[in-house]
């Protein structure tokens, strides 16, 4: 007897297709190309860097930039430099987050130059703070049409942005922002680990992962591992997603590198800096490190050979967005932005 059968469409779990089993479980694994191919059309908004600092799926960020995607929404409430990457290769149309640039190097150059010059093309701006970002998206995880706070009160963020409306207490008669529900057409959220039907867990710093994940349309769950269905549901409290909210499964390990994941593998943002360092030579530095500092549980020392791969991925993506900007800007000095000083890596 066959153990599986396709089920395109035939209920609400294999809405995005998969493999149905005897028992009801979906398989969404597929790989980083598929999913964003098949969940991240041109003008999608796609919701990145929920965790704030920690698990950005930079992975995920890097298939949209490889896949030329373009007119791209970017919501998220901290980015690093993955909103700056995106920005310069030229697919974000619009950005909807409280702050951009890159977490430890400071401003992020290719957001500054879009937004003040309209480099590599103009960009819309929708500001919010962090709290009320994570309000919007708390009201689309809800089905609210918006969620009212004293927050921003007095602030010009209510100037430029224009969705925030200005509402009365019933009660009291006091002022409230009204802030609108954030629906995203994609959350890429990154997580330790998975099932295969996107059952994931999600532990450390969660930021708003689960809101991002809820108020989306499809979700991509990236993770560092994948394990049986019945582990992953044998602790439910860390389950950060119903199933059938997610779209696809990608196994990536360190697919959130340079930020951290807690268990895994600690932030790389020291050696990375403004990307004037070689990616390559990451094991010389390491070595001169304080030998003491916390790497993560379960994590690797940096020096460990099996960061080469995703190290020198991520130096050739810096490469090449490197070559982007010089082609597109060549009297436009990257300055402290992504990509300077870094080489390609050799072919093996």
């Amino acid at each position: 007897m066959p153990t599986g059968r396709t089920c395109q469409g035939v209920s609400a779990n294999c809405a995005v297709g998969g493999t149905r089993s005897i028992v009801g479980a979906v398989s969404k694994l597929a790989s980083m190309r598929d999913a964003v191919a098949r969940l991240v059309p041109d003008g999608a908004s796609v919701c990145l860097g929920t965790g704030l600092e920690a698990v950005i799926p930079f992975a995920g960020g890097h298939e949209l930039i490889r896949q030329g995607k373009r007119d791209l929404t970017l919501i998220g409430p901290i980015s690093d430099m993955l909103f700056d990457q995106l920005i310069g290769a030229g697919c974000c149309r619009k950005v909807v987050a409280a702050w951009v640039g890159n977490v430890i190097a400071g401003l992020g150059h290719n957001y500054r130059r879009a937004a003040e010059r309209g480099v590599p093309h103009p960009i819309e701006v929708e500001d919010h703070s962090n709290f009320t970002l994570a309000l919007g998206l708390l009201a689309g995880s809800l089905g609210a049409p918006y969620i009212p706070t004293r927050s921003l009160l007095g602030t010009g963020i209510l100037e430029s942005n224009r969705s925030l409306k200005l509402g009365t207490d019933p009660w009291a008669g006091d002022p409230l922002v009204l802030v609108p529900a954030i629906v995203p057409d994609v959350s890429i959220v990154h997580v330790q680990r998975a099932d295969a039907e996107g059952n994931c867990h999600l532990w450390g710093t969660l930021g708003v992962s689960r809101e991002a994940a809820l108020a989306a349309r499809a979700v991509i769950v990236v993770a560092e591992e994948i394990r049986p269905r019945e582990q992953i549901l044998a602790d439910p409290n860390l389950v950060l997603v119903p199933s059938l909210k997610v779209g696809a499964v990608v196994h990536e390990p360190w697919g959130a590198l340079p930020s951290p994941c807690q268990g895994f593998y600690s932030s790389l943002a020291r050696q990375v800096g403004a990307g004037r360092s070689r990616l390559e030579g990451i094991s010389g530095s390491a070595r001169d490190r304080d030998p003491g500092a916390s790497q993560g549980e379960g994590a690797p020392p940096l020096r460990s050979p099996r960061l080469r791969g995703p190290l020198m991925a991520h130096t050739a993506l810096l490469h090449d967005l490197n070559v982007f900007r010089a082609r597109a800007l060549p009297a436009q000095p990257l300055g402290g932005g992504i990509g300077r000083g870094a080489e390609p890596p050799s072919e093996q």
